[in-house]
């Protein structure tokens, strides 16, 4: 039996409401790339404007592990609700600021709630469904990622464009009250468990170090990768994570559960998602500047170039969420597409102007297909290898990491970038492939993991 869950619901209205979720906080983290420079403008804050993008990113990664932990204490439905209205309330004072600090505030709340949407709905679906569909069914969710990631720019500009770059954000609220409601009518209700002292300590030094580590992925090519402010923010996060092991073993109820590091499946499946949202987000934020840079098109053109990569992530996600239904396939599964993402980038390091619009296409689809196989798998094979009482922590470890590896792959990649984009595309794809060979490495030391029920 499932934990929390004395009568389990209708999967379909359940699922609907969790993905509608999931979009509005995966587009969140995509569609004000577009606006940025009206935002700017309209606010007054070109210097400081990274700060609207960094803010969400920051919250929302500091955050998981505690939403995580929580919602095995206190029962997931009932924070995903307040997270899902908290979300839907900082969209609307993002809509509704007047100045950049209050957007930036509106947005580190937007990202807060948004990071807890997300680790709760990957732990919800295994209140919803059985061991082995989990996978067929968080394979929807990295659909959804793949499509936001190209919808929300295109969304971002074409609102910013039409009507106002406020409604980047406002629309978020009738969308997002659909989700509240079918949530509260459809999710399952949560079983408390027994009070537990709040892991404060914890959360807090997961949180200082997160911070850390997302500042310097966030700036550390604007201030310098050997600045004095990114070096000691180095200092700190080592000192933060250092510090966790302690507290955390003395904890009464842990915010990150030692255990979960003598997984050696969650350890390898946490690995595996930061390098494959590493290669991920390398991809899907870098490829459309390819595309509007150095052949000339526009946003939205870009977009429709990248059809061929999201039609390849959606088919691999789907195909792959079902094949991990039988266990002894899920490292074959991960092993293939970290091999495939590896080939992907092999063949995108070779982008130059010039480049075919039919080679493209070849380029894309084959990454689009390696790119989908592999982060929700992973995702599957932790909470299958742990008791359902920690399907929030393993979820919320996966997640972070995760976050943590979107950071730095979109960080590093534009380091190596610079500004020469036609020129140096190339070889940027090259440097990070060694990275996800080890991601491939990894996958091939995966046990398979035992079905919990």
């Amino acid at each position: 039996m499932i934990l929390d869950t004395p009568a389990r619901p209708a999967v379909r209205p359940a699922m609907a409401a969790l993905v509608l979720a999931v979009l509005l906080a995966a587009l969140d983290q995509t569609i004000v790339s577009t606006a940025l420079p009206k935002i700017a403008g309209d606010l007054g804050g070109f210097r400081d404007i990274a700060w609207v993008t960094a803010s969400y990113l920051l919250a929302s990664t500091a955050a998981t592990p505690l939403w995580g932990k929580l919602g095995d204490m206190l029962g997931r439905k009932r924070l995903y609700l307040v997270a899902t209205t908290a979300f839907l309330v900082a969209s609307a004072l993002c809509g509704l600021a007047q100045d950049l600090p209050q957007l930036v505030a509106a947005r580190a709340l937007q990202g807060l709630a948004g990071g807890g949407m997300i680790v709760l709905t990957f732990a919800l679906v295994g209140d919803i469904v059985e061991p082995a569909e989990r996978g067929r069914y968080q394979g929807r969710f990295g659909s959804v990622y793949g499509v936001a990631s190209i919808a929300g720019p295109l969304l971002g500009g074409l609102f910013t464009d039409q009507l106002s770059w406020r409604w980047a954000f406002l629309i978020n609220v009738p969308v997002g009250l659909v989700a509240v409601v079918l949530a509260a009518r459809a999710l399952p209700a949560a079983v408390r468990k027994p009070a537990a002292r709040i892991d404060y300590a914890g959360a807090l030094l997961l949180a200082g170090a997160a911070t850390a580590l997302v500042l310097i992925t966030s700036f550390g090519q604007r201030w310098g990768w050997t600045s004095p402010g990114i070096l000691a923010l180095g200092v700190a996060a080592i000192v933060l994570v250092g510090l966790v092991i302690p507290v955390e073993r003395r904890a009464a109820a842990p915010v990150l559960p030692l255990s979960m590091f003598a997984s050696r499946t969650v350890v390898l499946a946490s690995l595996i998602g930061f390098v494959a949202n590493v290669a991920m987000f390398s991809v899907l934020v870098y490829l459309p500047t390819y595309l509007q840079v150095v052949d000339g098109v526009s946003a939205t053109l870009s977009g429709v170039h990248m059809l061929p990569l999201v039609l390849g992530l959606v088919v691999s996600q789907s195909l792959a969420g079902r094949w991990v239904a039988n266990p002894a396939r899920l490292r074959v599964i991960l092993v293939t597409g970290m091999a495939l993402n590896v080939a992907g980038l092999l063949l995108l390091s070779t982008l130059a102007p010039g480049t075919s619009q039919l080679t493209l296409v070849g380029y894309f689809l084959v990454t689009g297909i390696g790119i989908g196989m592999v982060p929700m798998v992973a995702l599957t094979a932790a909470q299958n290898a742990v008791p359902a009482g920690d399907i929030g922590a393993a979820s919320a470890v996966v997640t972070f990491a995760r976050s943590i590896g979107a950071a730095f792959g979109v960080a590093v990649f534009g380091s190596l970038l610079g500004d020469d984009v036609a020129h140096h595309i190339g070889g940027a794809f090259l440097w990070i492939t060694p990275v996800v060979v080890v991601g491939t490495l990894l996958a091939a030391f995966l046990k398979r993991p035992q079905a919990t029920v």
